[in-house]
């Protein structure tokens, strides 16, 4: 009898472990991402967004994908070709690198992006609402890409600038200018390249969502000269000096810009989001809209905030506020981890405390990531300028 039992207890383990095989095992109708290198055919994404890796690497040991904080083993062919798929993952951008014997490196499949502080990998997983960034059959704008040498950082810096569709060809016709900053270990490439911002608003403005407008995508990170810094000291940020007295005038002298505050707009992800909104609270008279998507300047939050001394009582006087600022919006991600969720509900409560109007939008199933912030976007600027 207890022989019997033990055979049934397996037989049920057994089957048990079997079904739990077949619940996770990959549907199989992979297919190359979007952003991969011309011609190749890896990495692979899937419907249920599983990202499927592979890489030839005949002398390693071990090759792990690391996706989203999390390492996932490879398996390595008798040809020495490792390959490897992560769980499923949120729609959108994210970035990711191999692992191969305790390095970690870009995949050579895929282009590559500036992010996390360097330059790697990234995946698209294919979002239920990816034809707001679609490449259309629509007018479209252009980046181009600015150099000019700072006077305040002593070295040559660079922006990258959109200008709408028609913008060549109507030239008496001036535009509203939004300037749109980047998130923490990420550049002036981040919004023209992962956060796709000049097909989001091609795709607005053809629509009649959103008014034409110019957007400045500029590199947050500006400090003074080492030289006239201490040894050990940490290096001092002139970002919204170089904002300020060096990026707004040279848009203002380069392009046909409208260059009044209630013709310009100011936003930011993240970091982005504190630096921006330092920077217009400092400055109303430069902007008369705000955008902050996953950030505030009140990072790390406290459960309260004190209207009187927060950013110098900038927010003390709410029907003020109200009277200089147009377009007030906050943007998170349902999925996001603290303290963002914290340091947002924190600030909106100030906010609602001193009767400060605001917009607020969540974006479903999203964490702190790119698609989160090109939804952000893509709510922001269609109450611009109107």
């Amino acid at each position: 009898m207890k022989h019997f039992l033990l055979i049934l207890a397996l037989f049920v383990l057994s089957t048990a472990n079997l079904a739990i095989a077949q619940t996770s095992k990959a549907i199989e109708d992979f297919k190359p991402s979007e952003v991969n290198q011309p011609g190749k055919a890896f990495p692979q994404v899937n419907s249920e967004g599983r990202v499927r890796a592979q890489i030839s690497a005949p002398e390693a040991k071990l090759v792990q994908l690391d996706i989203g904080g999390v390492k996932y083993d490879m398996v390595k062919d008798d040809k020495g070709i490792w390959t490897g798929e992560s769980a499923p993952q949120d729609e959108g951008f994210h970035y990711y690198q191999l692992n191969i014997d305790g390095a970690s490196v870009p995949d050579p499949g895929t282009k590559y992006f500036y992010g996390a502080g360097r330059w790697g990998s990234g995946i698209e997983i294919p979002a239920s609402d990816r034809e707001r960034y679609a490449l259309k059959d629509v007018s479209h704008g252009l980046v181009s890409e600015l150099n000019y040498y700072s006077k305040l950082t002593q070295a040559w810096r660079r922006c990258f600038v959109y200008t709408p569709p028609g913008y060549e060809a109507n030239l008496n016709v001036r535009y509203p200018v939004l300037y749109l900053q980047h998130g923490s270990f990420e550049d002036e490439t981040g919004w023209p390249t992962q956060g796709k911002a000049n097909l989001i608003l091609d795709n607005l403005i053809a629509t009649g969502k959103a008014v034409p407008m110019i957007i400045v995508m500029d590199n947050g990170y500006a400090y003074k000269p080492k030289e006239n810094s201490a040894a050990n000291a940490r290096p001092v940020s002139v970002f919204e000096e170089v904002m300020i007295t060096e990026i707004i005038p040279m848009i203002d002298s380069r392009f046909r810009t409208m260059p009044d505050r209630k013709h310009r707009a100011i936003a930011g992800l993240s970091m982005g989001a504190n630096q921006t909104m330092r920077i217009i609270m400092n400055n109303l008279d430069k902007f008369s809209n705000y955008g902050g998507f996953s950030g505030t300047s009140n990072y790390p939050s406290a459960s309260e905030i004190d209207p009187a001394t927060f950013l110098d009582g900038r927010f003390s006087d709410g029907k003020k506020v109200n009277g200089q600022i147009d377009v007030f919006w906050l943007g998170l991600g349902t999925k996001e981890p603290e303290p963002f969720p914290g340091s947002i509900g924190a600030f909106r409560k100030m906010l609602d405390k001193q009767g400060i109007n605001h917009r607020y939008y969540e974006s479903p199933g999203t964490a702190h990531e790119w698609q989160t912030w090109r939804r952000s976007l893509y709510e922001y600027t269609q109450l611009l300028f109107k």
